[in-house]
Protein backbone atom coordinates (compact mmCIF):
# COMPACT_ATOMS: atom_id res chain seq x y z
CA UNK A 1 0.00 0.00 0.00
CA UNK A 2 2.86 2.38 0.80
CA UNK A 3 4.36 1.73 -2.63
CA UNK A 4 1.02 2.32 -4.34
CA UNK A 5 0.46 5.59 -2.47
CA UNK A 6 3.99 6.87 -3.06
CA UNK A 7 3.88 5.87 -6.74
CA UNK A 8 1.00 8.33 -7.15
CA UNK A 9 1.87 10.84 -4.43
CA UNK A 10 5.52 11.56 -5.25
CA UNK A 11 4.86 12.69 -8.86
CA UNK A 12 1.87 14.68 -7.55
CA UNK A 13 3.99 16.37 -4.88
CA UNK A 14 6.69 17.33 -7.38
CA UNK A 15 4.01 18.48 -9.80
CA UNK A 16 2.11 20.42 -7.13
CA UNK A 17 5.18 22.11 -5.71
CA UNK A 18 5.88 23.58 -9.14
CA UNK A 19 2.52 25.39 -8.91
CA UNK A 20 3.34 27.54 -5.85
CA UNK A 21 6.84 27.92 -7.31
CA UNK A 22 5.20 29.77 -10.19
CA UNK A 23 3.15 31.89 -7.79
CA UNK A 24 6.29 32.53 -5.77
CA UNK A 25 8.16 33.75 -8.85
CA UNK A 26 5.25 36.06 -9.75
CA UNK A 27 5.29 37.40 -6.20
CA UNK A 28 9.07 37.78 -6.30
CA UNK A 29 9.01 39.66 -9.62
CA UNK A 30 6.27 42.04 -8.50
CA UNK A 31 7.55 42.26 -4.90
CA UNK A 32 10.69 43.95 -6.15
CA UNK A 33 8.76 46.61 -8.03
CA UNK A 34 6.44 48.08 -5.36
CA UNK A 35 3.88 47.22 -2.69
CA UNK A 36 1.18 48.21 -5.20
CA UNK A 37 2.46 45.69 -7.78
CA UNK A 38 2.77 43.00 -5.10
CA UNK A 39 -0.80 43.58 -3.92
CA UNK A 40 -2.07 43.77 -7.50
CA UNK A 41 -0.61 40.41 -8.56
CA UNK A 42 -2.04 38.81 -5.41
CA UNK A 43 -5.52 40.20 -5.93
CA UNK A 44 -5.26 39.77 -9.71
CA UNK A 45 -4.53 36.06 -9.31
CA UNK A 46 -7.37 35.72 -6.82
CA UNK A 47 -9.86 37.62 -9.02
CA UNK A 48 -8.91 35.34 -11.89
CA UNK A 49 -9.05 32.24 -9.70
CA UNK A 50 -12.40 33.39 -8.35
CA UNK A 51 -13.67 32.32 -11.75
CA UNK A 52 -11.29 29.49 -12.67
CA UNK A 53 -11.12 27.65 -9.35
CA UNK A 54 -14.86 27.23 -9.51
CA UNK A 55 -14.39 25.03 -12.58
CA UNK A 56 -12.01 22.73 -10.70
CA UNK A 57 -14.86 20.22 -10.66
CA UNK A 58 -13.71 19.31 -14.17
CA UNK A 59 -10.62 17.74 -12.63
CA UNK A 60 -12.09 16.42 -9.37
CA UNK A 61 -15.29 14.93 -10.75
CA UNK A 62 -13.45 13.40 -13.69
CA UNK A 63 -10.86 11.80 -11.37
CA UNK A 64 -13.43 10.13 -9.13
CA UNK A 65 -15.60 8.79 -11.96
CA UNK A 66 -12.63 7.63 -14.05
CA UNK A 67 -10.96 5.89 -11.08
CA UNK A 68 -14.17 3.99 -10.32
CA UNK A 69 -14.56 2.98 -13.98
CA UNK A 70 -10.90 1.93 -13.99
CA UNK A 71 -11.52 -0.22 -10.91
CA UNK A 72 -14.45 -1.90 -12.71
CA UNK A 73 -12.32 -2.26 -15.86
CA UNK A 74 -15.12 -0.58 -17.85
CA UNK A 75 -13.42 0.60 -21.05
CA UNK A 76 -16.54 2.18 -22.55
CA UNK A 77 -17.25 4.22 -19.43
CA UNK A 78 -13.64 5.46 -19.34
CA UNK A 79 -13.94 6.71 -22.94
CA UNK A 80 -17.31 8.33 -22.24
CA UNK A 81 -15.99 10.22 -19.22
CA UNK A 82 -13.02 11.51 -21.23
CA UNK A 83 -15.36 12.74 -23.98
CA UNK A 84 -17.88 14.35 -21.61
CA UNK A 85 -15.17 16.15 -19.63
CA UNK A 86 -13.60 17.52 -22.82
CA UNK A 87 -16.94 18.63 -24.26
CA UNK A 88 -17.97 20.35 -21.02
CA UNK A 89 -14.58 22.12 -20.79
CA UNK A 90 -14.99 23.52 -24.30
CA UNK A 91 -18.54 24.78 -23.64
CA UNK A 92 -17.55 26.44 -20.36
CA UNK A 93 -14.48 28.10 -21.93
CA UNK A 94 -16.65 29.65 -24.65
CA UNK A 95 -19.13 30.94 -22.06
CA UNK A 96 -16.56 32.62 -19.80
CA UNK A 97 -14.74 34.15 -22.79
CA UNK A 98 -18.03 35.71 -23.93
CA UNK A 99 -18.87 37.05 -20.47
CA UNK A 100 -15.35 38.00 -19.33
CA UNK A 101 -16.12 41.74 -18.88
CA UNK A 102 -19.09 41.35 -16.50
CA UNK A 103 -17.26 38.48 -14.76
CA UNK A 104 -14.31 40.76 -14.06
CA UNK A 105 -16.44 43.60 -12.75
CA UNK A 106 -18.40 41.22 -10.49
CA UNK A 107 -15.19 39.63 -9.19
CA UNK A 108 -13.54 43.01 -8.64
CA UNK A 109 -16.59 44.25 -6.74
CA UNK A 110 -16.73 41.16 -4.53
CA UNK A 111 -12.97 41.38 -3.93
CA UNK A 112 -13.22 45.06 -2.96
CA UNK A 113 -10.60 46.06 -5.56
CA UNK A 114 -9.39 49.60 -4.90
CA UNK A 115 -9.21 52.18 -7.69
CA UNK A 116 -5.42 52.39 -7.33
CA UNK A 117 -5.10 48.67 -8.06
CA UNK A 118 -7.77 48.37 -10.75
CA UNK A 119 -5.65 49.30 -13.83
CA UNK A 120 -2.95 46.76 -12.93
CA UNK A 121 -5.42 44.03 -11.98
CA UNK A 122 -7.64 44.47 -15.04
CA UNK A 123 -4.62 44.34 -17.36
CA UNK A 124 -3.51 41.10 -15.71
CA UNK A 125 -7.00 39.58 -15.80
CA UNK A 126 -7.94 40.30 -19.42
CA UNK A 127 -4.56 39.06 -20.63
CA UNK A 128 -4.76 35.80 -18.68
CA UNK A 129 -8.32 35.21 -19.86
CA UNK A 130 -6.93 34.16 -23.25
CA UNK A 131 -5.76 30.97 -21.56
CA UNK A 132 -9.34 29.92 -20.68
CA UNK A 133 -9.79 27.15 -23.31
CA UNK A 134 -6.40 25.58 -22.52
CA UNK A 135 -6.84 25.86 -18.75
CA UNK A 136 -10.28 24.23 -18.63
CA UNK A 137 -9.30 21.50 -21.10
CA UNK A 138 -6.29 20.70 -18.92
CA UNK A 139 -8.53 20.42 -15.84
CA UNK A 140 -10.50 17.64 -17.50
CA UNK A 141 -7.48 15.85 -18.99
CA UNK A 142 -5.49 16.00 -15.75
CA UNK A 143 -8.42 14.53 -13.83
CA UNK A 144 -8.75 11.75 -16.37
CA UNK A 145 -5.04 10.88 -16.15
CA UNK A 146 -5.24 10.77 -12.34
CA UNK A 147 -8.29 8.51 -12.53
CA UNK A 148 -6.32 6.18 -14.81
CA UNK A 149 -3.80 5.87 -11.92
CA UNK A 150 -1.24 7.82 -13.93
CA UNK A 151 0.46 10.62 -12.02
CA UNK A 152 3.53 10.77 -14.27
CA UNK A 153 1.90 12.49 -17.26
CA UNK A 154 0.36 15.25 -15.07
CA UNK A 155 3.80 15.65 -13.47
CA UNK A 156 5.46 16.17 -16.87
CA UNK A 157 2.74 18.55 -18.02
CA UNK A 158 2.76 20.65 -14.87
CA UNK A 159 6.52 20.89 -14.45
CA UNK A 160 7.23 21.81 -18.08
CA UNK A 161 4.28 24.22 -18.18
CA UNK A 162 5.47 25.99 -15.05
CA UNK A 163 9.09 26.08 -16.18
CA UNK A 164 7.99 27.69 -19.45
CA UNK A 165 5.82 30.08 -17.44
CA UNK A 166 8.62 31.07 -15.05
CA UNK A 167 11.21 31.61 -17.78
CA UNK A 168 8.80 33.58 -19.98
CA UNK A 169 7.46 35.68 -17.10
CA UNK A 170 10.96 36.58 -15.93
CA UNK A 171 12.00 37.49 -19.49
CA UNK A 172 8.85 39.50 -20.25
CA UNK A 173 9.00 41.38 -16.92
CA UNK A 174 12.75 41.90 -16.58
CA UNK A 175 13.86 41.73 -20.20
CA UNK A 176 11.01 43.47 -22.01
CA UNK A 177 9.75 45.53 -19.06
CA UNK A 178 6.12 44.47 -19.59
CA UNK A 179 5.33 44.59 -15.87
CA UNK A 180 2.25 42.73 -14.68
CA UNK A 181 1.17 41.96 -18.28
CA UNK A 182 4.42 40.01 -18.73
CA UNK A 183 3.48 37.71 -15.84
CA UNK A 184 0.05 37.14 -17.41
CA UNK A 185 1.36 36.42 -20.93
CA UNK A 186 3.84 33.93 -19.50
CA UNK A 187 0.90 31.98 -18.04
CA UNK A 188 -1.15 32.10 -21.25
CA UNK A 189 1.62 30.74 -23.47
CA UNK A 190 2.59 28.05 -20.95
CA UNK A 191 -1.00 26.77 -20.72
CA UNK A 192 -1.21 26.16 -24.46
CA UNK A 193 2.18 24.45 -24.45
CA UNK A 194 0.85 22.10 -21.73
CA UNK A 195 -2.39 21.43 -23.65
CA UNK A 196 -0.52 20.44 -26.81
CA UNK A 197 1.65 18.09 -24.76
CA UNK A 198 -1.42 16.59 -23.06
CA UNK A 199 -3.05 15.86 -26.41
CA UNK A 200 0.17 14.24 -27.60
CA UNK A 201 0.39 11.95 -24.53
CA UNK A 202 -3.31 11.14 -24.76
CA UNK A 203 -3.00 9.97 -28.35
CA UNK A 204 0.35 8.26 -27.82
CA UNK A 205 -0.63 6.17 -24.79
CA UNK A 206 -4.43 6.07 -24.67
CA UNK A 207 -5.39 6.01 -28.35
CA UNK A 208 -7.87 3.16 -27.78
CA UNK A 209 -9.93 5.23 -25.33
CA UNK A 210 -9.85 8.28 -27.60
CA UNK A 211 -11.13 6.22 -30.52
CA UNK A 212 -13.85 4.82 -28.21
CA UNK A 213 -15.48 8.24 -27.78
CA UNK A 214 -18.86 8.20 -29.54
CA UNK A 215 -21.13 11.20 -30.02
CA UNK A 216 -24.20 9.10 -29.19
CA UNK A 217 -22.67 8.17 -25.82
CA UNK A 218 -21.70 11.77 -25.03
CA UNK A 219 -25.28 12.88 -25.54
CA UNK A 220 -26.80 10.02 -23.53
CA UNK A 221 -28.99 12.07 -21.22
CA UNK A 222 -29.00 9.97 -18.02
CA UNK A 223 -25.22 9.46 -18.04
CA UNK A 224 -24.61 13.12 -18.82
CA UNK A 225 -27.04 14.13 -16.04
CA UNK A 226 -25.10 12.06 -13.48
CA UNK A 227 -21.84 13.61 -14.69
CA UNK A 228 -23.33 17.10 -14.39
CA UNK A 229 -24.91 16.40 -10.97
CA UNK A 230 -21.61 15.25 -9.51
CA UNK A 231 -19.85 18.25 -10.97
CA UNK A 232 -22.66 20.57 -9.78
CA UNK A 233 -22.09 19.64 -6.13
CA UNK A 234 -18.32 20.00 -6.47
CA UNK A 235 -18.90 23.36 -8.16
CA UNK A 236 -21.03 24.60 -5.23
CA UNK A 237 -18.42 23.37 -2.74
CA UNK A 238 -15.65 25.09 -4.70
CA UNK A 239 -17.62 28.34 -4.93
CA UNK A 240 -17.77 28.25 -1.13
CA UNK A 241 -14.01 27.76 -0.82
CA UNK A 242 -13.29 30.43 -3.41
CA UNK A 243 -15.64 32.81 -1.63
CA UNK A 244 -13.75 32.21 1.62
CA UNK A 245 -10.40 33.12 0.06
CA UNK A 246 -11.97 35.97 -1.90
CA UNK A 247 -13.40 37.33 1.34
CA UNK A 248 -9.96 36.98 2.94
CA UNK A 249 -8.36 39.03 0.14
CA UNK A 250 -11.19 41.55 0.23
CA UNK A 251 -10.74 42.20 3.96
CA UNK A 252 -6.97 42.34 3.47
CA UNK A 253 -7.44 44.96 0.75
CA UNK A 254 -9.71 47.05 3.01
CA UNK A 255 -7.05 46.94 5.75
CA UNK A 256 -4.59 48.88 3.58
CA UNK A 257 -1.71 48.35 1.18
CA UNK A 258 0.76 46.98 3.75
CA UNK A 259 -1.60 44.40 5.30
CA UNK A 260 -2.65 43.31 1.81
CA UNK A 261 1.00 42.82 0.80
CA UNK A 262 1.70 40.98 4.09
CA UNK A 263 -1.17 38.54 3.53
CA UNK A 264 -0.21 37.98 -0.13
CA UNK A 265 3.27 36.98 1.05
CA UNK A 266 2.03 34.76 3.89
CA UNK A 267 -0.45 32.99 1.62
CA UNK A 268 2.59 31.84 -0.37
CA UNK A 269 3.58 29.83 2.72
CA UNK A 270 0.14 28.21 2.72
CA UNK A 271 0.35 27.52 -1.01
CA UNK A 272 3.58 25.60 -0.55
CA UNK A 273 2.03 23.64 2.32
CA UNK A 274 -1.28 22.90 0.63
CA UNK A 275 0.19 21.78 -2.68
CA UNK A 276 2.63 19.47 -0.90
CA UNK A 277 -0.05 17.79 1.20
CA UNK A 278 -2.38 17.69 -1.81
CA UNK A 279 0.01 15.16 -3.33
CA UNK A 280 -1.45 12.62 -0.89
CA UNK A 281 -4.97 14.00 -1.36
CA UNK A 282 -4.67 13.38 -5.11
CA UNK A 283 -3.26 9.91 -4.44
CA UNK A 284 -6.26 9.16 -2.22
CA UNK A 285 -8.64 10.31 -4.99
CA UNK A 286 -7.16 7.77 -7.39
CA UNK A 287 -6.68 4.86 -4.96
CA UNK A 288 -9.94 5.26 -3.04
CA UNK A 289 -11.84 5.60 -6.33
CA UNK A 290 -10.22 2.46 -7.71
CA UNK A 291 -10.96 0.29 -4.65
CA UNK A 292 -14.47 1.74 -4.36
CA UNK A 293 -15.06 0.77 -8.00
CA UNK A 294 -13.82 -2.75 -7.22
CA UNK A 295 -16.00 -2.94 -4.10
CA UNK A 296 -12.94 -3.78 -1.96
CA UNK A 297 -13.70 -1.94 1.31
CA UNK A 298 -10.86 -3.59 3.20
CA UNK A 299 -8.22 -2.15 0.87
CA UNK A 300 -10.13 1.14 0.65
CA UNK A 301 -10.01 1.66 4.43
CA UNK A 302 -6.36 0.67 4.50
CA UNK A 303 -5.61 3.24 1.79
CA UNK A 304 -7.38 5.96 3.81
CA UNK A 305 -5.30 5.22 6.93
CA UNK A 306 -2.03 5.20 5.02
CA UNK A 307 -2.85 8.41 3.13
CA UNK A 308 -3.53 10.14 6.43
CA UNK A 309 -0.27 8.85 7.89
CA UNK A 310 1.78 10.25 5.00
CA UNK A 311 -0.20 13.49 4.74
CA UNK A 312 0.13 14.32 8.43
CA UNK A 313 3.82 13.46 8.29
CA UNK A 314 4.27 16.08 5.58
CA UNK A 315 2.22 18.57 7.61
CA UNK A 316 4.59 18.11 10.56
CA UNK A 317 7.55 18.74 8.24
CA UNK A 318 6.03 22.05 7.09
CA UNK A 319 5.33 23.11 10.67
CA UNK A 320 8.97 22.49 11.63
CA UNK A 321 10.33 24.30 8.56
CA UNK A 322 8.15 27.37 9.05
CA UNK A 323 8.92 27.42 12.77
CA UNK A 324 12.67 27.37 12.20
CA UNK A 325 13.21 29.39 9.00
CA UNK A 326 9.94 31.29 8.58
CA UNK A 327 11.53 34.70 9.04
CA UNK A 328 14.35 34.22 6.49
CA UNK A 329 11.77 32.95 3.99
CA UNK A 330 10.05 36.34 4.05
CA UNK A 331 13.07 37.81 2.26
CA UNK A 332 12.53 35.36 -0.62
CA UNK A 333 9.18 36.95 -1.47
CA UNK A 334 9.97 40.64 -1.09
CA UNK A 335 12.79 43.06 -0.38
CA UNK A 336 10.41 45.72 0.98
CA UNK A 337 11.52 46.05 4.63
CA UNK A 338 8.23 47.52 5.84
CA UNK A 339 6.37 44.47 4.49
CA UNK A 340 8.90 42.08 6.06
CA UNK A 341 8.66 43.81 9.45
CA UNK A 342 4.86 43.81 9.38
CA UNK A 343 4.79 40.11 8.41
CA UNK A 344 6.82 38.88 11.38
CA UNK A 345 4.01 39.20 13.91
CA UNK A 346 1.79 36.88 11.84
CA UNK A 347 4.33 34.09 11.22
CA UNK A 348 2.90 32.08 14.13
CA UNK A 349 -0.11 31.26 11.92
CA UNK A 350 2.20 29.63 9.37
CA UNK A 351 3.47 27.29 12.11
CA UNK A 352 -0.02 26.40 13.33
CA UNK A 353 -1.75 25.98 9.96
CA UNK A 354 -0.15 22.79 8.50
CA UNK A 355 -1.07 20.33 11.27
CA UNK A 356 -4.58 21.69 11.81
CA UNK A 357 -5.49 22.25 8.15
CA UNK A 358 -3.99 19.09 6.62
CA UNK A 359 -6.89 16.71 7.48
CA UNK A 360 -9.30 18.79 5.37
CA UNK A 361 -7.10 18.27 2.28
CA UNK A 362 -6.88 14.48 2.78
CA UNK A 363 -10.61 14.15 3.44
CA UNK A 364 -11.34 16.08 0.25
CA UNK A 365 -9.36 13.50 -1.72
CA UNK A 366 -11.20 10.62 -0.03
CA UNK A 367 -14.63 12.14 -0.67
CA UNK A 368 -13.77 12.77 -4.33
CA UNK A 369 -12.64 9.16 -4.74
CA UNK A 370 -15.97 8.02 -3.27
CA UNK A 371 -17.81 10.67 -5.36
CA UNK A 372 -19.40 11.67 -2.03
CA UNK A 373 -19.89 15.14 -3.41
CA UNK A 374 -23.11 16.04 -1.59
CA UNK A 375 -21.45 15.35 1.76
CA UNK A 376 -18.44 17.37 0.62
CA UNK A 377 -20.76 20.27 -0.23
CA UNK A 378 -22.53 20.07 3.14
CA UNK A 379 -19.21 20.13 5.02
CA UNK A 380 -18.37 23.37 3.20
CA UNK A 381 -21.66 24.92 4.37
CA UNK A 382 -20.74 24.09 7.96
CA UNK A 383 -17.18 25.37 7.59
CA UNK A 384 -18.25 28.64 5.92
CA UNK A 385 -20.70 29.34 8.73
CA UNK A 386 -17.94 28.85 11.29
CA UNK A 387 -15.52 30.96 9.21
CA UNK A 388 -17.80 33.99 8.91
CA UNK A 389 -18.94 33.72 12.54
CA UNK A 390 -15.32 33.68 13.74
CA UNK A 391 -14.43 36.65 11.56
CA UNK A 392 -17.31 38.85 12.78
CA UNK A 393 -16.64 37.89 16.40
CA UNK A 394 -12.88 38.47 16.38
CA UNK A 395 -11.92 40.91 13.64
CA UNK A 396 -12.86 44.15 15.36
CA UNK A 397 -10.77 43.29 18.41
CA UNK A 398 -7.87 41.37 16.89
CA UNK A 399 -7.64 42.79 13.36
CA UNK A 400 -5.54 40.70 10.96
CA UNK A 401 -5.00 38.03 13.63
CA UNK A 402 -8.78 37.59 13.71
CA UNK A 403 -8.82 37.19 9.93
CA UNK A 404 -6.17 34.44 10.06
CA UNK A 405 -8.01 32.70 12.91
CA UNK A 406 -11.19 32.67 10.80
CA UNK A 407 -9.33 31.08 7.87
CA UNK A 408 -7.89 28.40 10.17
CA UNK A 409 -11.37 27.68 11.59
CA UNK A 410 -12.59 27.19 7.99
CA UNK A 411 -10.02 24.43 7.48
CA UNK A 412 -10.63 22.80 10.87
CA UNK A 413 -14.39 22.90 10.29
CA UNK A 414 -14.05 21.13 6.94
CA UNK A 415 -11.81 18.41 8.37
CA UNK A 416 -13.88 17.66 11.47
CA UNK A 417 -17.26 17.68 9.69
CA UNK A 418 -15.99 15.35 6.95
CA UNK A 419 -14.48 12.99 9.54
CA UNK A 420 -17.80 12.78 11.38
CA UNK A 421 -19.69 12.16 8.14
CA UNK A 422 -17.34 9.36 7.10
CA UNK A 423 -17.38 7.58 10.47
CA UNK A 424 -21.17 7.72 10.47
CA UNK A 425 -21.78 6.46 6.92
CA UNK A 426 -18.50 4.99 5.64
CA UNK A 427 -18.42 4.19 1.95
CA UNK A 428 -22.20 4.72 1.73
CA UNK A 429 -21.63 8.47 1.71
CA UNK A 430 -23.34 10.33 -1.11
Amino acid sequence: MNKEILRLAIPNIISNISVPLLSTVDTLLMGRMSAAHLGAVGIGSMVFNFIYWNFGFLRMGTTGLTAQAFGRNNTKSISDILGRASLLALILAIIIMIFQIPLYHLSAYLMNVQSTHDPLISEYFYTRMWAAPATLALYGLMGWFFGMQNAVIPLILTVISNLVNIVLSAYLVRGLDLGIAGVAWGTVIAQYVALLMAIYFLWKRYKTYVKGILLSSLLHWQAMLRFLNINKDIFIRTVGLTFAFGFFYSQSSKAGEIILAVNVVLLQFLNWMSYGIDGFAYASESIVGKYHGQGDNKMLNKAIKYCFFWGMGFALMYTLIYGVVGEPLLHVFTDQQDIIDASKKYLIWMVIFPLLAAPSYIWDGIFIGLTAVKSMKHSMYIALTLYLSTFFLLYQKFGNHGLWMALLILMIGRGISQAIMYYRSGTNLK
